[in-house]
């Protein structure tokens, strides 16, 4: 059975300063950016997303699970009020490119 990735949304306050250290803290490349703008970072176990922000930096903007066997995109609120979403690894990309037409992916 494949496990889904977590998956971590984060509002930043500076696109350059956050690429530089979450590409560094998570020892890899974004598979997805947007530039100055969105960056993605999918690792073995952690979906991980940044979009700036100013005024909500270091704030979780929402969690969920990427999962292949995700028949569609989904996002609901839990008891918190935090969103959560799940969604395929191309319905993810999808919705990016419905965001920003210009994001820029990697092999």
């Amino acid at each position: 059975m494949i496990m889904p990735r977590i998956h971590i949304a984060l509002a930043v306050a500076d696109f350059s300063d956050s690429l530089a250290d979450y590409t560094e803290r998570l020892g890899q490349k974004p598979c997805c950016t947007v530039d100055g703008k969105y960056a993605l970072w999918r690792t073995d176990i952690l979906n991980f997303s940044i979009s700036v922000n100013p005024e909500q930096a270091g704030v979780v903007r929402h969690l969920g699970f990427e999962c292949e066997a995700a028949e569609e995109m989904t996002a609901e609120t839990d008891a918190n009020g935090l969103l959560w979403e799940s969604f395929s690894a191309r319905q993810q990309k999808q919705e990016i490119l419905r965001i920003w037409p210009d994001a820029q992916f990697s092999t």
